[in-house]
């Protein structure tokens, strides 16, 4: 579904089934298949081509537009939620021409419509929301520059809408980018800014979420103490989340797992591996196995720690499993790939890794 609506692809075979998922009339997915233009993914590729020139979150001076209200706003907010859930089973390259039509129609909405003061604080929120998730998919797909455009937006969106905690969520996203692109001094840098704007009083999973990216900036930029007490703080921060605190919506995925498999990731970093594999295979036992991506990633750890701890045979078959899940449409498990494959060449000599690489 998501190839057709991006314009890559157009069902033939799949689309009485379609139907029936769907539960519409065939024709009725027949009509709209002839009557849908053809769309080139590439027209989709920048935020640029969506938005005004100079400041897109400024207000025209004469809006025109039809009046906003609050349901307006909710429906937003729902489909933003919706493209987060997207996120978990369908992957950049293919995520990001809807991300990014969405954001153009936000701000669209803005800045033509007309609204109250409140809604209008409201509508800047959930652009943020949008800018987030439309900033991670661009990254996904590798569209690193564009992503680091989209996130600014969503950063002044949550600044003009005077949301510390959601401009902390933005701001922390492009941290974590920063620290996996080498910018690793800025990443620091940022990802302590994003805490600093969430304030003491965030909600427990916002602080142990942007404490965990400052985990990891420091951890990337080699400073092992500090990387080492932020993981502490983090999860101190989340022990404090109980049945009855409140935590923004977009934060619906973080929980103590998340907390497990960054400190993995950090432990494997480090070349701690007798810590890292027990935490990841625990997690593994238990994990989602519908959010194939992030399972790719968590193995990808898991090989190079067993790598690293003079393993190759569990290295291999780990990899084995990793690769057998695809995910082409993630430059962030393409990456990985390469970076497991490349740490393997060391145990070229072992039977298991040999035919793992010449395969």
């Amino acid at each position: 579904m998501s190839r057709w609506e991006i314009g890559k692809r157009s069902p033939r075979e799949w689309l009485p089934f379609l139907a029936r998922v769907l539960q519409v009339p065939r024709e009725m997915l027949e009509a709209a298949k002839a009557a849908a233009p053809v769309e080139c993914a590439a027209h989709v590729r920048s935020v640029a081509d969506f938005l005004p020139e100079g400041d897109p979150l400024s207000p025209l001076t004469a809006r025109s537009g039809r009046r906003i209200g609050a349901g307006q706003v909710a429906d937003l907010a729902q489909r933003v939620h919706g493209l987060r859930l997207a996120d978990d089973v369908v992957y950049g390259k293919d995520l990001i021409g809807p991300a990014l039509r969405e954001l153009r129609a936000a701000v669209k909405l803005y800045r033509e419509g007309v609204h109250t003061e409140e809604v209008g604080r409201e509508l800047l929120r959930t652009i943020s929301e949008l800018a987030q998730i439309a900033g991670w998919v661009a990254s996904d797909a590798g569209e690193h520059a564009e992503a680091e455009r989209i996130y600014r937006l969503g950063m002044s969106a949550a600044r003009a809408a005077g949301d510390g905690v959601l401009s902390g969520n933005v701001a922390g996203s492009l941290a974590y980018q920063w620290s996996n692109t080498g910018r690793t001094a800025d990443a620091v840098g940022l990802a302590r800014a994003a805490l600093e704007d969430a304030g003491l009083d965030a909600p427990p999973k916002a602080r142990a979420l942007y404490l965990d990216r400052v985990a990891w900036a420091h951890t990337r930029a080699g400073q092992d103490r500090p990387a080492m007490a932020a993981l502490g703080e983090a999860t101190e921060a989340l022990a404090k989340d109980s049945a009855g605190t409140e935590s923004p919506s977009y934060l619906y995925w973080m929980n103590a797992g998340e907390l497990q498999v960054m400190e993995a990731r950090v432990y494997t970093e480090l070349r701690r591996p007798l810590r890292a594999v027990p935490l990841l295979t625990d997690v593994l036992e238990r994990y989602d196995a519908s959010h194939s991506r992030e399972l790719a990633l968590y193995l990808s750890w898991l090989a190079v720690a067993y790598a690293d701890a003079n393993e190759p045979e569990a290295a291999a078959e780990t990899t084995s499993r990793m690769l057998a899940l695809g995910q082409s449409g993630s430059e962030r498990t393409a990456e990985r790939t390469r970076i497991v494959l490349d740490r393997l060449r060391a145990f070229r000599d072992v039977p298991e890794v040999a035919e793992l690489l010449v395969s």
